[in-house]
């Protein structure tokens, strides 16, 4: 009888186990990064085109390898950094399971230049699907030099399976990135497409933070150090004006080796209670040192989820090194009790009561770009006419599959006077409608009026921008400014006019209409950050991401208080649009409470 069971070709055992180890691009760039970082370099290139897709080249001066040892390194399992149990629980080194170089060379062609230190002559070796073709002496520089070319050639699927240029090559960065911040003594240059991205010297870590983010966002960081007999935290806080839309800026380091933990990264943002406003998060580089034989580094192949023995304990000692160093600061609010009982409240921040003088603030920019000249006509549009709520009834029930009978005018009195209209809580605008009452969410209203402008931008061949009287210099980290130089002719279709000066650094000379004066950088940052966020949806084009970034973070934002003429704009530039129902990300626009709803509520009859 035949036996159903069988043992996998090498050759297919090693692919399975590349997809475990090789995930994109990325995932080679950072194990290649990371052999370097074990082999004690002092400098490390890496080279990509096509966002590794082409070509991917890491140069480092490291150790080198042997003749004997260039060879072995390709096989499974073969490594220098462990040889028994107690090594595994005595992790140190970034690498030690010994498949990355196995699994990019099953998946590539690689061609593999080193040589020790302390010898003459190097050695080259080429391998083309898992197999070697050539091993000789060659005369290379002390060190090694790795190209992985045509990744995923024989495994086509997870090519098809890869996402966009943009979206490989921020992967790429963001891994060089973490490298670059956990060991700010090695100098790193990093080159795309034959573009220089990054060229950073050894240096100290604020000295690396601020070639990478910017000198604004580096000076603002808060240092901190906790040391207790379990665990050693240290690192950088971001004081709360400079938290961010997204989790971008927040980077975890445990014994220098980046890792993933939900769980810790609550732990500081726990930290931030109160200090933030809801939906920013908080930026932060921490350093967790803790015995290796206290966490397990082996959980998967990519090495960046951990276990630790207690992550409870682990969770407590962030948020209180966190806390301490927040209010070391005098950045927490500070309660204590006056002599006469009366709470007394310390804290730099401010809260405006019912009885203090409101703070002044600026005129909410009209979707057109009104001004209160314009507000006046516009209120004269907004009518309580029968023909516009028939069309506001009749639009909405053709979306929602309902029937319902239009309004009759027979008996109707063709006022001018303008519908009654109120915002609740500075969030929804309710409107009174024939058959009841409708209720909009101002910020999903004015995001559908901005995004259909959006679109209409795309479409024509005159830009429409609103020129600064003082243009903007804005310090970013580099992959921000690498994303505006790939969005730059999109950005300049919404309205945006801008300059890059340097890597970390661009100009904003102009913005679109709808943007609200005195915020143009900051909702440039936001759009960036979510636009960053929704890179996993691989079904809408770079365009159309950015064009709902954009629409969602320029509109007027729940808690923004409307006067009566921005209202009533917003509610007519809302019903000229094809769509006023749903925002661009899916979420309702307006609800309707029919009045024999109303009724039956209170138990009338009639």
């Amino acid at each position: 009888m035949t036996s159903r069971i069988k043992i996998l070709p090498e050759s297919l055992a090693s692919k399975i186990a590349a997809g475990e180890v090789v995930q994109r691009p990325a995932s080679a760039v950072k194990e290649l990064v990371e052999n370097s970082v074990d082999a004690h370099a002092k400098s490390i290139s890496v080279i990509i085109k096509d966002a590794g897709k082409t070509l991917i080249h890491v140069i480092d001066d490291g150790d080198g390898m042997t003749p004997e040892d260039a060879r072995v390194a390709f096989h499974r399992h073969a490594t220098s950094k462990i040889s028994t149990y107690e090594d595994l629980e005595n992790i140190l080194t970034l690498g030690f399971r010994g498949e990355a170089l196995a699994s990019i060379a099953a998946v590539s062609h690689v061609e593999l230049r080193t040589r020790p230190h302390a010898s003459s002559i190097g050695t080259k070796v080429r391998i083309e699907g898992g197999a070697i073709v050539d091993c000789e002496e060659d005369s290379t520089a002390p060190g090694t030099s790795i190209q992985i070319k045509n990744l995923f050639f024989n495994t086509p699927g997870r090519r098809n399976f890869l996402k966009s240029t943009n979206t490989e090559y921020k992967h790429i960065f963001d891994s060089i990135q973490n490298i670059a911040l956990s060991y700010p003594e090695i100098a790193i240059k990093f080159i795309s497409n034959d573009e220089t991205v990054l060229n950073l010297k050894a240096s100290s870590f604020n000295e690396r933070f601020a070639e990478i983010f910017g000198e604004k966002l580096a000076n603002s960081l808060i240092k901190f150090e906790d040391v207790n007999e379990l665990i050693t935290v240290n690192g950088y806080l971001g004081k709360p004006d400079y938290a961010r839309k997204g989790r971008s800026e927040q980077f975890l380091f445990l014994n220098r080796r980046i890792i993933v933990s939900r769980n810790l990264n609550h732990a500081v943002f726990h930290a931030y209670e109160h200090l933030i406003e809801k939906g920013s998060f908080p930026v932060f580089v921490l350093f967790i040192t803790i015995d290796p034989h206290k966490v397990d580094v082996n959980v998967h192949p990519s090495k960046m989820e951990v276990k630790f023995e207690n992550e409870s304990s682990v969770y407590r000692m962030i948020f209180t090194a966190v806390r301490k160093a927040l209010s070391s600061h005098d950045l927490i609010p500070k309660v204590g009790m006056r002599e006469d009982g009366s709470i007394d409240a310390f804290s730099k921040m401010q809260f405006q009561t019912s009885h203090q003088t409101p703070v002044p603030r600026p005129e909410w920019n009209s979707p057109t770009g009104l001004d209160k000249s314009s507000f006046v006509q516009t209120q004269q549009s907004f009518k309580s006419d029968s023909a516009f709520l028939n069309k506001i009834e009749k639009s909405f029930n053709e979306y929602h599959g309902t029937d319902s009978q239009p309004v009759q005018t027979e008996h109707q009195n063709p006022s001018t006077t303008i519908s009654p209209i109120w915002q609740i809580h500075n969030k929804y605008i309710m409107v009174p409608i024939e058959s009841g009452i409708m209720i909009v969410d101002q910020h999903a209203a004015h995001e559908r009026v901005l995004y259909e402008r959006a679109v209409e931008r795309f479409n024509q061949t005159n830009i429409h921008s609103q020129q600064l009287l003082f243009p903007h210099t804005i310090q970013m980290n580099v992959g921000d400014v690498a994303l505006i130089k790939d969005l730059l002719p999109h950005l300049e279709k919404l309205g945006f006019c801008i300059k890059l000066f340097g890597n970390t650094t661009v100009i904003l000379e102009g913005v679109p209409v709808d943007i609200k004066p005195g915020n143009e950088g900051i909702i440039l940052q936001d759009i960036l950050d979510l636009y960053k966020e929704d890179e996993q949806n691989i079904k809408i084009e770079p365009k159309e991401r950015l064009i709902k970034s954009y629409s969602c973070k320029a509109a007027v934002k729940s808690g923004d208080p409307l006067n009566l003429p921005e209202m009533h704009s917003l509610m007519d530039q809302l019903f000229a649009t094809n769509l006023p129902y749903v925002c661009p990300h899916g979420r309702p626009v307006l609800i309707k409470m029919m009045l024999n709803e109303l009724d039956k509520r209170f138990g009338r009859t009639s």
